[in-house]
């Protein structure tokens, strides 16, 4: 398996989905229950195959991801061959970006001594959707940009 399997509440989303995919393969709802009971290990591997195919389809159209932690936000602008972040760290420990209040803070803060800001850009040292999968395993999920777009605007400006 190349990513994780999806979870539970996944795979009940893509129910329709999966029987579609399990269809390609002339497997029908009472075959596939007979693969469950008799050849589970099977039935494992169709789960894990499916999973990594929704896994590939959502990863090769990821283009922003984000990651919020109590002082840090993390921004990533997903290239082709590269990855370009913006990263803000509150310099009072106080304030906390998980919350409503600390997001205001930021708001009211961005571009003054309170808050550090660097900006990278690295090539993926593996496979982009491997690359983008790990940072998600970290803790980033997928966003519209809209914060990214907001702040590299002011900073090219």
């Amino acid at each position: 398996m190349k990513y994780s399997r999806l979870t539970k509440e996944q795979f009940d989303e893509l129910h329709t989905e999966f029987i579609n995919f399990l269809a390609t393969q002339a497997i029908d709802k009472a075959e596939w229950d007979k693969i469950k009971i008799n050849t589970p290990e099977i039935a494992e591997q169709e789960l894990d195959v499916f999973s990594d195919l929704i896994w590939e389809g959502v990863l090769s159209r990821a283009e922003y991801l984000e990651h919020f932690s109590k002082n840090y936000i993390f921004l990533f602008h997903c290239f082709d061959s590269n990855v370009k972040s913006i990263v803000l760290k509150s310099l009072n420990s106080e304030i906390d970006f998980l919350t409503k209040p600390g997001l205001q803070w930021l708001s009211d803060n961005m571009f003054t001594d309170n808050i550090e800001m660097k900006i990278g850009k690295k090539d993926y040292s593996e496979e982009r959707n491997s690359a983008i999968f790990e940072l998600i395993q970290q803790g980033a999920f997928l966003s519209d940009g809209q914060l990214f777009k907001q702040i590299n605007s002011i900073i090219e400006s």
